[in-house]
């Protein structure tokens, strides 16, 4: 099966989550000020990105850079 990338929004709490693939049982690593990276417990594998403050980010024109893993394929 190929991953997928799941974007959500939540205006009201001006959070971007990005998931890859299927939910696994996983943990939070802050990579940046309010950047959390989502890595699988089992296997430690980038599982997606938190970012809080999105709309500010946005605004500010602020790039936001994450490598994602070399085996993402977005169609």
């Amino acid at each position: 099966m190929k991953n997928k990338l799941f974007i959500h929004y939540d205006e009201e709490g001006d959070l971007l989550e990005l998931r890859i693939g299927k939910p696994t049982e996983s943990y939070f690593e802050e990579i940046d000020k309010g950047i959390f990276e989502r890595r699988d417990e089992k296997t430690n594998e980038v599982k997606g990105f938190k970012i809080f403050g999105f709309k500010k980010r946005a605004q500010k024109l602020k790039d936001i850079e994450i490598s994602l893993p070399e085996s993402l394929e977005i169609a």
